[in-house]
């Protein structure tokens, strides 16, 4: 029976399809077989730093006791219940109780997805129920940032804002409309202009273009994922007016910033804004199970309660999993009781610290940006021009293949370097990171 890493992906290959199916990159990667810590070990023996907690989600790290053992008990008392309407169980009430404690102070209700795609599913579909249920039915429309990351389920794509997830499924879903992020780094801001505002008054320009009669929604990642990009100061206030003197939901996807990664507990407490839905996943079970799903504001919630209100027609089968939930508690249990979000604050400022020492002066990085442990290196063929280097010479590929060599998994996207760090990395971990990364740059571009 083969059991090398090439023999085992080879079988894999035959059997499966995986996301982003790629035959050439799968067939030169990696088969798994176990996490330790920050750690992952695959078929041969290898042993890799995780530089990107999985997928930003195992932000606690591999082989946590405490989620494991949340994960059995529950099992051993209740391993499936339905949550629809007139069902629930004990732990869904509980997580539903403990995230009205720790998310914004207009947020008290939830729904349960199993991922963030179906949260950016059931969100859209929120805010097209809001609006129906208030008398205003022609508000259907969904807003998002050029570049954002939303999920891959159909419409989660179309709000996606990466034009690579569109071309196999056109067409596309109508209603859906994409601005220009605020990326400080491209964004061109006119002469004179505050980059904070400017920026946001591309929302205004769309919701007027479309008609504010017909949008229901805007979402955005706070710091988003794909690029670690931070938004200038005063930006999200100034999205938060837009959207309320034109009465459109406000929607925060911290599906990869919530729960700790940028140093807040969510990452929109940095510019003390609130929105009026937020979508979570990935670091609320730290990747052990699937769970995420949408916190609704008060304003939002009240529609459910009204008298006679038609049934919300919108379900999951696994919807407030009972296992799910309870390792959602263990994990919440975990990040506060080791004061986790502190601790990304301070390895974020030691991550962010250590890459512009080691390549802030590299003629080939243009850009080194993030927040917490969210960090992006973006690759340029000139930094004075800010030119990309031509895509056919894949630049950023060769730089992940080298980190891989030394030791270190990660990902990126076009000569973007990504880097997303597990909450509990040692100080060592992280400056293994940086020179890992900062050697595996120098060996494709050479000062």
């Amino acid at each position: 029976m083969p059991t090398s890493n090439a023999e085992l992906l080879q079988r894999d290959h035959r059997a499966l399809v995986h996301s982003l199916h790629n035959p050439s990159a799968h067939l030169a990667g990696n088969l798994w077989v176990k996490g330790e810590g920050t750690d992952l070990i695959d078929a041969d023996g290898k042993r890799y730093i995780d530089a990107m907690s999985g997928l930003w989600n195992v932000t606690l790290g591999h082989g946590r006791r405490e989620l494991i053992d949340a994960a059995a008990r529950q099992m051993g008392e209740l391993a499936y219940a339905s949550g629809y309407a007139g069902n629930s169980n004990l732990r869904a009430l509980e997580l539903g109780e403990r995230l009205a404690e720790l998310a914004y102070p207009n947020i008290h209700r939830f729904f349960f997805t199993c991922g963030g795609g179906e949260a950016t599913d059931s969100t859209i579909k929120t805010a097209r129920y809001y609006f129906k249920a208030i008398g205003k039915p022609t508000k259907v429309k969904t807003i998002s940032l050029t570049g954002g990351y939303h999920g891959a389920t159909l419409a989660a794509m179309c709000a996606t804002g990466m034009p690579a997830y569109w071309p196999s499924f056109e067409p596309r879903m109508p209603g859906f409309v994409h601005i220009p992020s605020h990326d400080r780094y491209r964004y061109v801001v006119p002469q004179g202009a505050d980059p904070a505002t400017a920026a946001a008054d591309e929302l205004e320009r769309a919701i007027l273009a479309e008609g504010p009669d017909t949008v229901a929604l805007f979402i955005a990642e706070p710091v988003m994922g794909a690029g670690s990009y931070v938004p200038p100061a005063g930006y999200f206030q100034r999205i938060r007016a837009i959207c309320d003197r034109h009465d459109v939901l406000f929607s925060a996807d911290e599906v990869i910033t919530g729960f700790g990664r940028t140093g807040t507990r969510f990452a929109l407490d940095h510019w003390g804004t609130t929105p009026d839905l937020m979508q979570f996943a990935k670091g609320i079970t730290s990747g052990y199970i699937p769970l995420g799903g949408v916190g609704m504001s008060d304003k939002v919630a009240a529609v459910f309660e009204r008298p006679g209100a038609d049934p919300w027609m919108h379900a999951h089968t696994y919807s407030g999993h009972p296992v799910a939930c309870a390792v959602a508690l263990a994990a919440i249990d975990v990040l506060e009781r080791e004061g986790l979000t502190a601790r990304a604050r301070m390895l974020g400022e030691r991550l962010h610290a250590g890459l512009r020492e080691a390549l802030g002066t590299h003629p080939h990085v243009g850009d080194i940006r993030g927040l917490g442990l969210m960090a992006t290196l973006e690759l340029v063929e000139d930094r004075a021009s800010k030119a990309s280097f031509d895509a056919s010479r894949k630049i950023g590929p060769q730089v992940l293949t080298a980190a891989k060599q030394r030791g270190l998994i990660t990902r990126g996207r076009g000569d973007q370097i990504y880097l997303g760090p597990p909450l509990v990395s040692s100080e060592e971990t992280i400056d293994r990171i940086v020179a890992t990364v900062a050697e595996a740059v120098q060996a494709v571009l050479p000062r």
